[in-house]
């Protein structure tokens, strides 16, 4: 997202209002009112509901003037912790910052809620408050993915609300994503591609074979391109700008992806610095190597986005800083202006009878 997308709105506007899990993450509550501030400077329309130890909060956002009348803070009696399991905080999560954050999407105070949480939790908490939409049988997460595409960025999901997905499942996933490319990177008709072991049509599980021909029937309806399977080398590629593909295998790629990009960061710090001559080459390289480090910064790109409940809700990295956080802010800001829970819903609604028809047809075909 880049700032001036949020900049550029009217008068009209003003209040966009932003429910945050404070006590989430593992920064605490300081990382998140600090990016709080930071999206609080670059956005005089924002406005937060902020869930969590009230005495801390007020401490914490009494020193940051910029926060100033513009913080409502709902105090919390605890926080869920980030390996707690979703079942243990569904049962005792009530009174939580997060449960707190969750509901005040529920009850239309605000528009997003923004968690560092744990991810389970916060999904779980999220579809029992907020349930799913009509013709969504499971969520799904997607995030932007750094790219050579134009908007820099491609979207994938789902990475991590649930492992398994079947046909008709990743044929929601390739609606929701798309709805998301064009309302927030602005892709007039986005290319979605299926992630599978290989381009050729004849390779995969018996689901992706069959998703395949459901999302290739119903593209021209939904105004999509559909370039057929894609394998893990398309994911930062300017050959699609949607990936879809079930929670265990997005997952996976998503951390393999991290791990990858820190360990090639300490390799490239160690080189630099092994000799004389290396250590002048990384000054003369400085420039490009900067502009490299900000293009794949995961901080400028966070903000997991759970598709198919009746609100939105971003879930930040549990490490992110101050930078992290206020990039999620701003995701959460945008689709907020954008009014995206009521366009995605109508999309993925107007696509369910569609989408059951070709799911029978294609099972009949195949003799199910």
């Amino acid at each position: 997202m880049t700032d001036d997308v949020i900049e550029n709105r009217s008068p009209s506007d003003l209040r966009t209002v932003i429910s945050v899990d404070a006590m989430g993450g593992d920064r605490g509550a300081e990382a998140v009112v600090g990016g709080m501030a930071l999206s609080a400077e670059i956005n005089p329309e924002i406005r937060f509901i902020v869930h969590g130890d009230s005495a801390r909060l007020e401490e914490l956002i009494g020193k940051r003037a910029i926060l100033s009348e513009r913080c409502e803070i709902r105090h919390a009696d605890s926080a869920i912790a980030m390996d707690e399991k979703p079942s243990h905080a569904m049962r005792n999560g009530k009174g939580s910052s997060m449960w707190g954050a969750i509901d005040s999407v529920r009850d239309g105070e605000a528009t997003v809620a923004v968690s560092c949480g744990n991810t389970g939790a916060l999904m779980a908490i999220s579809m029992v408050r907020l349930r799913r939409a009509p013709g969504v049988n499971r969520p799904a997460i997607a995030i932007l993915w750094p790219s050579d595409n134009p908007q820099n960025y491609n979207v994938m999901l789902d990475v991590g609300a649930d492992i398994k997905a079947d046909a008709p499942d990743l044929l929601k996933f390739a609606l929701m994503g798309a709805s998301y490319a064009r309302n927030g990177l602005g892709v007039a008709i986005p290319r979605v591609g299926l992630l599978n072991v290989g381009t050729e049509e004849h390779k995969g599980r018996a689901e992706l074979k069959e998703a395949h021909e459901m999302i290739a029937a119903s593209s021209s309806q939904n105004d999509i391109v559909f370039v057929g399977f894609v394998e893990g080398g398309d994911i930062p590629s300017d050959r699609v700008d949607v990936i879809v593909t079930d929670g265990f295998t997005g997952n996976v790629a998503l951390k393999t992806a991290e791990g990858t990009a820190k360990a090639i960061g300490r390799q490239l710090r160690a080189a630099f610095k092994r000799t004389l001559m290396s250590r002048l080459g990384a000054l003369f390289a400085y420039s490009s190597m900067r502009q490299l480090r900000e293009k794949i910064d995961p901080r400028r790109a966070n903000g997991g986005v759970f598709l198919g409940l009746n609100g939105t809700v971003i879930k930040s990295h549990g490490s992110a800083d101050a930078t992290g956080v206020s990039a999620a802010i701003k995701l959460a800001f945008t689709l907020a202006q954008l009014g995206f829970a009521d366009k995605i819903a109508a999309r993925v609604a107007s696509a369910v009878p569609h989408g059951d028809d070709v799911a029978n047809a294609v099972r009949s075909e195949n003799g199910e």
